[in-house]
């Protein structure tokens, strides 16, 4: 999504940074403890980033080469499977289906052949496993470092739909100490988080980079004035996640500049679990295709 890998990190830092709530924050709606309901939204925000290993979905990203662009530049659309130790994306057509039945075939077959592999029990996959529990950590970790990063300040409560919704202002505290690279990031993202009054989840996040901020040893950045947003729904009984996000950031990489000006909606959110429970529902879906070439036959 990004053209630098780290950049994502920015992302997942100031997302953080609206879960979180400190000894700095400011009051919020009457009759609510605000601790009680940020330390559950915290948990909901680490609740979504585990599942995106075990949900499914369709992503449409659709690319602009300017933010005031009325039409994309570029759509793509894919269905995003995770396979235990990473994540397959399967291209679609416009239209969320797959555009070429043979090509759509050979791409489950590299999926099934992935979660076989990742269902598996040997050297290579604890050791991918483990790669993938530590960042896991690590992205825990930051989000429950972000408790004394940020002051909130309640501003109103909207509706939308028919949900109760309380707007904060998140603003840097200057009081916080920045431990690592990653919080350091705090310093430099002001912006503004929604709340869902009853389910205690967040319901949208905006954010502003307010400095250039370094990445990847100095050799990418990502300049003042870049922002993002995102929305986020109940896509399953108590699992809130995202249906819409939208980056508009510019940089440098090396020695060349970058735009990044993407709208990406995400929808059809399945359960298929991990490899093992996975493994006979893609069995299953290429069974059922119908007969086509005989490429990429699963041996």
């Amino acid at each position: 999504m990004f053209p630098h890998p780290k950049a994502r990190l920015l992302f997942v830092a100031a997302l953080a940074a609206a879960l979180s709530q400190g000894p700095a924050s400011e009051a919020g709606p009457p009759g609510h403890s605000k601790d009680e309901v940020f330390d559950r939204v915290i948990g909901g925000v680490k609740q979504s980033e585990h599942a995106l290993y075990l949900y499914e979905r369709v992503e449409r990203v659709e690319s602009r080469k300017d933010n005031g662009d009325s039409a994309p530049q570029n759509v793509r659309v894919s269905r995003v499977v995770p396979a235990g130790t990473g994540i397959a994306k399967i291209p679609l057509g416009l239209d969320g289906k797959p555009a070429d039945l043979d090509g759509y075939r050979a791409e489950l077959n590299k999926l099934l052949n992935s979660l076989l592999w990742a269902a598996a029990n040997g050297p290579s996959q604890r050791d991918a496993y483990q790669k993938v529990q530590k960042k896991q950590r690590e992205r825990d970790d930051l989000i429950d470092s972000t408790r004394n990063a940020f002051v909130f300040t309640f501003l109103s409560q909207e509706t939308r739909g028919d949900r109760l919704l309380s707007k904060y202002r998140m603003e840097p505290n200057p009081r916080f100490k920045s431990t690592n690279r990653a919080t350091s990031i705090f310093a430099k993202v002001k912006g503004y988080v929604w709340v869902d009054e009853a389910a205690s989840e967040l319901a949208r996040v905006e954010g502003e980079v307010t400095d250039d901020i370094s990445l990847g040893l100095f050799l990418a950045k990502i300049y003042k004035g870049s922002r993002f947003q995102q929305d986020r729904y109940e896509m399953a009984p108590g699992l809130w996640l995202p249906s819409f996000s939208q980056y508009d950031f510019d940089g440098r990489k090396f020695f060349s500049s970058f735009s990044v000006h993407e709208k990406t909606f995400y929808s059809d959110y399945k359960k298929i679990g991990p490899p093992a429970e996975a493994v006979p529902q893609i069995r299953s879906e290429i069974a059922q295709l119908p007969a086509g070439s005989k490429s990429a036959a699963i041996r």
